[in-house]
C-alpha cells in the first residue's frame, strides 16, 4: 500500500509527512530532478498489541504503508501536461493524499496570494484531471493515425477507441475516473496507461494551531483536517512527553493513526492475522478477498498448494482466551478457497505444498 502526498508549494505536504512518518526529511526539487523521500511505517494496531501479549511470540510484526513526499503541484503545469519525472512518480501510488493550505502564515508566502482551501483544491483537482484529457486526447488522435495508416489490428484499435472515447466523455464533464466503472477487460487496457483521477485521494487541509477546518461539505471525497506543525512537533517528541503534550492540547490521536485508518477506507484495504509462538503478524488485503487469494499475501505457494484455512474471528480468540478454547466453542472454523476474509480473521492456512 503506497500514498503519494503531493500540494501546492508552500502547503505543508513535508511537515504531513514528518507528522505521520515521524521522520524530519524535506522533499525537494534539484537541477530539474524531482527527489521523492518515501517512508515505511507500522500501522499501529491494538489488535496486533492484544494477540502478542496472548501468543507471546518471538516476532510481531505490524501491517505496512508507505508514504512518499513527492514534490509539489505547480499551477498550469496541466496545460502542457504534467512533467515526464513527476507522473512517473504519480502513478507509482495507490492513492494520494493531497494537502491544502489552510493555515495563516505572513512570513510564508501563498504561490496564489492569498489563503483559500477550496480554491486550491478545486485548482488541484482541476490540474489532475487536465492532465487526463490532454493523455486521453492524445491516445485518441493516436488511434486515428492507426486506422488511416492500416496494418494495425482493427478489433483491438475499435475497442480502445470506444474506452477512450468513453473515457473522454466523462473528462470533458469535469468528472474525475474514479467513479467509473469499468469490465475486467477494460482494466486490464488501463493497467499501463496512466491516469491520475482513477486513483483515490484523501484531501488534507493542513491547519495552523487553534484554526478552524474549513467547511468541506461540498467535496466529492474524503477530508481530513489537523493541525500539521503541531503534530509534527509532537511526533518527535519521546512517548512521554507526546502523551503530556497531547493531554495539554486534548489530542486523543497523533495524526499517524489518524491519516493510516483514512488511507484504509482509501484504498478499500483490510487486515487479517496470523499467529503463533513464532510470529504474530498482520497481513493487508483488500476487501472481499477470498482466503485463496489472502493466502497468497503470505506466500504465493500457500495459495497455490490451498486446501483449507483455519479461521477465527479476532473478537471470540480474544473474549475466549486461547485457541483451544475456540475450537472448544465451535469458533474456530474449517473454511474453504472462496471464504471472504472478513477484517480481523486469524488464519492458519493448509497447504499441500
Amino acid at each position: 500500500m503506497k500514498l503519494g502526498i503531493i500540494g501546492l508549494p508552500q502547503s505543508g505536504k513535508t511537515t504531513i509527512f514528518n507528522a505521520i512518518t515521524r521522520g524530519n526529511a524535506p522533499t525537494t526539487a534539484s537541477a530539474g530532478r524531482i527527489e521523492v523521500h518515501q517512508a515505511v511505517v507500522d500501522v499501529p494496531d491494538p489488535r496486533v498489541d492484544a494477540l502478542s501479549k496472548m501468543f507471546n511470540p518471538k516476532k510481531t510484526i505490524y501491517a505496512k504503508v508507505t508514504y512518499a513526499d513527492i514534490a509539489g503541484l505547480e499551477t498550469g503545469s496541466a496545460k502542457s501536461g504534467i512533467s515526464g519525472q513527476l507522473l512517473n512518480q504519480l502513478n507509482q501510488m495507490d492513492g494520494l493524499l493531497l494537502v491544502v493550505r489552510a493555515f495563516a502564515n505572513d512570513t510564508v508566502m501563498h504561490p496564489s496570494g492569498s489563503v483559500d482551501p477550496l480554491r486550491d483544491v478545486e485548482m488541484m483537482t482541476g490540474e489532475l484531471l487536465l492532465n487526463d484529457l490532454i493523455a486521453v486526447e492524445r491516445k485518441l488522435e493516436r488511434l486515428t493515425d492507426e486506422r488511416k495508416k492500416g496494418g494495425t489490428d482493427k478489433t483491438l484499435n475499435a475497442r480502445q477507441t470506444e474506452l477512450f472515447e468513453k473515457i473522454h466523455a466523462t473528462l470533458s464533464e469535469s468528472k474525475p475516473l474514479r467513479d467509473m466503472e469499468f469490465t475486467h477487460e477494460e482494466e486490464k487496457e488501463l493497467s499501463s496507461f496512466g491516469l491520475l483521477t482513477r486513483k483515490p485521494i484523501l484531501t488534507v487541509f493542513n491547519l495552523g494551531e487553534g484554526e478552524s477546518a474549513p467547511d468541506a461539505s461540498g467535496l466529492d471525497r474524503p477530508s481530513v483536517a489537523l493541525m500539521g506543525k503541531l503534530e509534527m512537533e509532537i511526533a518527535q517528541l519521546s512517548a512521554e512527553d507526546a502523551a503530556i503534550f497531547m493531554e495539554e492540547y486534548g489530542i486523543k490521536e497523533l495524526s499517524l493513526n489518524r491519516m493510516i485508518n483514512l488511507s484504509y477506507e482509501l484504498l478499500k484495504e483490510q487486515t487479517f492475522f496470523t499467529v503463533g509462538e513464532d510470529e504474530v503478524r498482520a497481513w493487508v488485503t483488500h476487501r472481499g478477498a477470498t482466503a485463496q487469494e489472502a493466502a497468497g499475501e503470505i506466500h504465493t505457494d500457500l495459495s497455490r498448494g490451498f486446501v483449507r484455512a483455519e479461521v477465527v474471528a479476532y473478537e471470540d480468540l480474544v473474549n475466549l482466551g486461547s485457541m483451544n478454547e475456540a475450537k472448544a466453542k465451535g469458533k474456530l472454523r474449517l473454511e474453504g478457497k472462496e471464504y471472504p476474509i472478513k477484517d480481523g480473521d486469524i488464519m492458519h492456512v493448509r497447504s499441500s505444498l
